[in-house]
């Protein structure tokens, strides 16, 4: 009740308006149903990892990675692929400090999270970035993608038990082949997880090395089921 009255009230004061276009924002997001229309969707994927699938594939059907082993984590929901304009409004997010998109990013995240069939989380914990790395973007980005889903859902978050221990090479500028490696003991817990349902949160996921990492770690500190939520998925 809360949430809806906030959003109430800010769209009242804050009339929505497209991000791409600068048209009027549809359902009280900044993106218009025209550009919202032409978003990239992960239609046919992976139910585990969210790899984009042919669409000849039957449903539910696991990618042939997911079949020779099986990720920690039970599944992933990746409603978009990493292609324009979702490319573009990451990137901004990432790198150019427009947090306005992250409340945006957020609610497309929940409106698909929203329409599955599924037990909620009992925690959201949003991927980890390194110190160094936090202090020169001054924000962690998977952070506040993950707010919008925390008032939403009424999940807690929780970003101080576990850190990025290793500053890591980006993983988009690795070659397939060392992305896991380079992840390898990237994350150390710090403090107590009591959840046992848990959703890692993430912009994009580009081979899954990192959420699984991050899952092995959350998986030390005994946490049983575990799902990843992120924007986009790269073929």
């Amino acid at each position: 009740m809360v949430y809806n009255w906030a959003k109430y009230i800010q769209t009242k004061l804050y009339p929505a308006s497209c991000v791409l276009c600068g048209a009027a924002g549809d359902l009280e997001l900044d993106l218009c149903r025209p550009c919202r229309q032409e978003l990239p969707h992960n239609r046919c994927c992976c139910p585990r990892c969210a790899l984009p699938l042919p669409p000849s594939a039957f449903p539910e059907t696991s990618c042939g990675s997911c079949q020779r082993q099986q990720p920690v984590f039970q599944r992933s929901l990746c409603p978009y692929l990493y292609h324009a304009p979702l490319d573009w409004l990451i990137g901004g997010l990432k790198f150019n400090g427009r947090l306005l998109y992250a409340r945006l990013l957020g609610e497309l995240l929940g409106d698909f999270v929203a329409q599955q069939s599924t037990t909620l989380p009992d925690l959201l914990i949003p991927v980890p970035l390194h110190r160094s790395r936090l202090r020169q973007r001054g924000y962690n980005q998977a952070l506040e993608i993950a707010r919008p889903l925390a008032r939403r859902f009424k999940i807690p978050i929780e970003y101080q038990a576990c850190v990025r221990q290793r500053e890591t090479a980006p993983q988009a500028e690795l070659e397939r082949a060392t992305r896991q490696t380079n992840m390898r003991g990237a994350f150390r817990l710090t403090g107590e997880i009591k959840a046992r349902h848990v959703a890692i949160v993430d912009d994009v996921v580009t081979t899954g090395a990192t959420v699984s990492e991050l899952a092995r770690t959350l998986r030390k500190a005994g946490v049983k089921q575990m799902e990843v939520w992120a924007v986009a998925r790269t073929p």
